[in-house]
């Protein structure tokens, strides 16, 4: 039977509200079945949808699960910073200060809490290596880039399945129009990076046709397992800012730190809307 459940929606990566990408959150989720939480995530209609839960691991604060209007995500980066301000919201107190652990389909994630801002511990990849010629030359025709204009490519998937390619400028990841049917079961993003001394290091855009977003907002999981690869190739420094969502009107940051050897992701939160949900 149907009741009301705690909710709210979270707006994730900007300094000014309804900047970023927004997450719907349902709290006390426990019976809802997943073809409910399906039928949910379509009606809401936002890149996630986030239900959260009593954890299976005692060494987890809560637990989470992820859908898209498409499907079920085993991990993703803004509903996980997006649920940790919803639960801490809704009176969730992490069993160690300053850390709370996300149970959710790839694992645990370690979330760092301080001064008020969230971030969260990037999780490993599960698959890496250049990207096939095929799939390549389905990418450029999608992006309307010439084959010369690719500076590097790479799967980066660390749950979503996530491939990249780099381009020289972001000036000319702002540029492109994409026909996403010719990458209609992917999910790809592209990069390309600021002039010295800017802000933003890099704009970069994610594209998720395979899972009924066309283009996300602001995307954590996508920032994260690219900031993998170009940290880990010397691309990159241990810190930067990346500037996602300009072409859709926002102005989501990503801000990205390795420390110790853990690279973290880590942004704005701030809730937007509070109140109850009939599921």
């Amino acid at each position: 039977m149907p009741r009301p459940r705690p909710f709210a929606q979270i707006d994730v990566f900007a300094r000014e509200p309804y900047r970023g990408n927004p997450v719907a959150v349902i709290l006390d989720a426990e019976d809802i079945d997943s073809d409910e939480m399906q039928t949910v995530a379509r009606w809401t209609n936002l890149s996630e949808t986030a239900f959260l839960l009593r954890p299976a691991s005692p060494d987890a604060d809560y637990r989470v699960r992820i859908f898209t209007p498409g499907g079920e995500l085993p991990f993703a980066g803004h509903p996980t910073l997006g649920s940790a301000r919803a639960w801490l919201h809704h009176g969730g107190s992490p069993g160690t200060s300053g850390r709370i652990v996300q149970e959710c389909g790839v694992g645990l994630i370690e979330l760092a809490h301080q001064d008020g801002r969230l971030a969260f511990a990037a999780p490993p990849l599960v698959r890496t290596g250049p990207l096939d010629d095929e799939f390549l030359g389905r990418i450029t025709t999608a992006f309307g880039l010439r084959r010369g204009q690719i500076v590097a490519h790479q799967w980066v998937d660390n749950g979503p399945g996530w491939a990249v390619v780099q381009v020289a400028t972001a000036d000319e990841v702002l540029a492109i129009d994409a026909d996403l049917s010719f990458i209609d079961d992917a999910k790809v993003g592209v990069i390309g990076s600021y002039p010295p001394g800017s802000r933003h290091a890099f704009e970069l855009r994610g594209f998720a046709p395979a899972i009924g977003i066309a283009e996300d907002p602001v995307t954590g999981s996508l920032n994260a397992a690219v900031a993998q690869w170009l940290t880990t190739t010397g691309q990159a420094p241990d810190h930067y800012l990346v500037s996602q969502g300009t072409r859709l009107h926002r102005a989501g940051e990503i801000e990205i730190r390795v420390d110790d050897g853990t690279l973290w992701v880590g942004g704005d939160t701030t809730v937007c809307f509070t109140g109850s949900a009939i599921a």
